[in-house]
């Protein structure tokens, strides 16, 4: 399966990085991770997001998955 660069660069690592997309607190952005709020998954014990899908979660654009 070949990733282009677009895709790879959509990817948000780590729960520092997915609040600084959204502009939040970093507590508040665990509550709404923990709520699952924000379309996001572990991956060997750190939070993996597309910021396109965070993105259109929030404004309420849902992408499939």
């Amino acid at each position: 399966m070949s990733t282009t660069t677009d895709e790879t660069h959509d990817l948000v690592w780590g729960v520092p990085a997915i609040w600084a997309v959204i502009n939040k607190p970093e507590r508040g952005t665990y509550h709404m991770l923990e709520r699952g709020d924000l379309p996001a998954r572990k991956v060997r014990g750190r939070c993996v997001a597309s910021r396109r899908k965070v993105l259109a979660a929030l404004v309420g654009d849902e992408m499939p998955a």
